[in-house]
């Protein structure tokens, strides 16, 4: 009796200590939160997007030898940096997930805004207040998304421009500023000979370290603060220079104003890029160490 006695009590015990273990444990969620895939496309096949707005003018891009160009309301180079963010949509996941089979429930209707990405479409309606998350419609499903995504499509068009100077596939080589006024007098060039920086003036005391911190600091990534498309008079005479390129092109930007911002017109593309005054003075200034008197006259 005594022997049974102590192995019910060892048995009890034994039972006591693991429902401890179980009660003091931490408890795991009985219901495993379930996310969902919103597309399965790839980012590397898309070559064509448009942006459709239900009181304003349509954006459309287009992909060609593997950079995007904006193609409407006009033609120019776009900021690649932002139209990835446009495409990000299709890695995005959603905890809710909805049938699109009532439309004027979700805004669909009456949509915000409306993403194609090649033949894929993307539907933008109206706001949940609760989660702060914006209803899209996508192959036939209404998903909750963070509102980034309608507000990378919402920007302003002038913001989609490529803020650089060049396109991607050009190489400086060189530098004419021969017709800018403080230059005319001595038709200053710079040319990248090499890997080494020659100078046009006889009398130029160029050190190349100097010459390359210019060329790397202020030219070879070149972005503007602010561009946008437009037209200028050419009849007004503006002063210019030409940027050589490798393989023997040229681009010809116009000087439109140099105080208290430098606006230089890039004539192939039709941008007006809108740079700080002291670094337009920079730019248009290589650090050639003319003598005192030869500055002189190039300023004349």
């Amino acid at each position: 009796m005594k022997s049974r006695w102590i192995l019910n009590f060892v048995l009890l015990l034994v039972v006591l200590i693991v429902g401890a273990v179980v009660y003091f444990s931490p408890k795991q969620s009985q219901q495993q939160v379930q996310d969902y895939e919103v597309s399965s496309l790839r980012l590397a096949d898309m070559n064509a997007i448009s942006i459709e707005f239900p009181a304003q003018a349509s954006l459309k891009f287009e992909k060609r030898d593997g950079f995007w160009y904006l193609q409407q309301p006009y033609a120019a180079r776009a900021d690649q940096q932002l139209v990835g963010r446009l495409m990000s949509i299709v890695a995005a996941r959603s905890k809710q997930k909805f049938p699109a089979d009532d439309a004027a429930k979700f805004g669909l209707d009456q949509p915000k805004l409306v993403l194609r990405l090649n033949d894929a479409v993307f539907t933008f309606g109206t706001y949940n207040t609760v989660s702060q998350e914006q209803y899209v419609a996508y192959n036939g499903s209404v998903f909750m998304l963070p509102t980034i995504y309608a507000e990378n499509a919402q920007i302003q068009v002038t913001e989609f421009l490529d803020k650089n100077l060049f396109r991607p596939t050009e190489k400086v080589a060189g530098f004419d500023f021969g017709h800018l006024e403080q230059w005319q007098g001595t038709k200053l060039n710079v040319d990248l000979v090499d890997g080494s920086w020659k100078v046009s003036l006889p009398k130029a005391q160029a050190k190349q370290s100097e010459m390359q911190e210019w060329f790397d600091g202020f030219w070879r990534n070149i972005a503007a603060p602010r561009v946008e498309p437009d037209k200028i008079d050419k009849r007004m005479n503006y002063p210019y220079f030409d940027v050589k390129m490798q393989g023997g092109s040229k681009v010809r930007f116009y000087k439109v104003q140099e105080s208290p911002e430098l606006l230089i017109y890039r004539d192939d593309e039709g941008l007006l890029y809108h740079l700080p005054s002291d670094l337009g003075f920079t730019l248009l200034n290589p650090p050639v160490n003319l003598p005192d008197d030869k500055k002189s006259a190039g300023a004349k």
